[in-house]
C-alpha cells in the first residue's frame, strides 16, 4: 500500500520516493504528497525528477498513479523526487475546505445535502438539495462561512473506528450516501462547524480562505440548487 504523505501533511510539496511499477505512462510509487483525483477534487500535477506530472490518479484502495509526459522515463526501483505545483494545490486545499463549511452552514440552516461538487482551482461548485433557488437566502448562508473565516476556525483531520464514527451525526453529508464500509475513517473537522468523513486535503485554518465569494447559481432539476464559487488570492 502506497503511503500517503498528503493524509500526514497537506502542506508537503516535495518529497522522494521509488518507483514500484510502471503502466505505460503511469507511474506507480512506494509514496507520494500527490493527492488523486476523486471525491469531486481534481488531482495534483507537478514533476517527478523533472518529469512533467500532468494528473493523477487513484486506483483501488492502495494504489495512487501519477501520470507522466512520455513513456520508458523510469523503470522500478527507481528512487524519485517529487515536486507538486504548490499554488494550484494550495488553491484546491482552500476550495475543498470552503466546500465542507459551505455545506455544513447549508445543512444546518436548511438541511440541504450535498447532491454533486466539483472542486477545481480557480472555480468549484456544489450541488445541493434544495426546493427553491433563492439567491438572497443562499448568499446569506455564504456569508455565514466568510463570518466563520473571520473567526479564524481551526481545521483538524484525525482518525476513528467506524463503530464510534457512524455515532457522529452528519458525518456523510452526500444526498443518499451510507457511511462507507471500511474500519477507519478518516475525520476532518472544522472546530464549532462541521465534522465530516473525508479523505481530501485541507487547510489547517479557516482563515486562510479569507473570503469566499458566490459567482452564480442555478437550477439544476426540480429539486437542485447549483452553487459556483471562488475563493481570493
Amino acid at each position: 500500500m502506497v503511503r500517503k504523505i498528503y493524509w500526514e501533511d497537506a502542506y508537503v510539496n516535495e518529497f522522494d520516493g521509488k518507483v514500484v511499477r510502471i503502466e505505460g505512462s503511469k507511474v506507480y510509487l512506494d509514496a507520494t504528497a500527490f493527492h488523486p483525483r476523486g471525491g469531486g477534487l481534481v488531482g495534483d500535477s507537478g514533476t517527478l525528477n523533472g518529469i512533467r506530472v500532468t494528473d493523477t490518479l487513484k486506483e483501488g484502495e492502495s494504489e495512487i498513479c501519477h501520470v507522466v509526459e512520455g513513456d520508458g522515463t523510469f523503470t522500478p526501483g527507481d528512487s524519485v523526487h517529487g515536486v507538486i505545483d504548490w499554488d494550484r494545490r494550495y488553491r484546491i486545499m482552500k476550495m475543498h475546505t470552503t466546500a465542507h463549511a459551505l455545506s455544513a452552514v447549508f445543512n444546518r440552516e436548511a438541511g440541504a445535502l450535498i447532491t454533486g461538487n466539483q472542486i477545481k482551482p480557480d472555480e468549484s461548485r456544489i450541488d445541493f438539495s434544495l426546493e427553491n433557488l433563492d439567491r438572497d437566502v443562499m448568499n446569506s448562508y455564504v456569508e455565514m462561512v466568510n463570518e466563520a473565516i473571520l473567526r479564524k476556525l481551526p481545521v483538524r483531520t484525525y482518525f476513528l473506528p467506524r463503530a464510534e464514527a457512524v455515532r457522529i451525526p452528519a458525518i456523510v453529508k452526500l444526498a443518499g450516501a451510507a457511511p462507507p464500509d471500511i474500519e477507519t475513517f478518516r475525520i476532518v473537522e472544522i472546530e464549532g462547524l462541521d465534522i465530516q468523513a473525508d479523505g481530501g486535503v485541507h487547510v489547517r485554518n479557516l482563515g486562510e480562505i479569507s473570503r469566499v465569494t458566490p459567482l452564480r447559481f442555478e437550477n439544476k432539476g426540480k429539486s437542485n440548487r447549483r452553487l459556483y464559487f471562488t475563493v481570493a488570492e
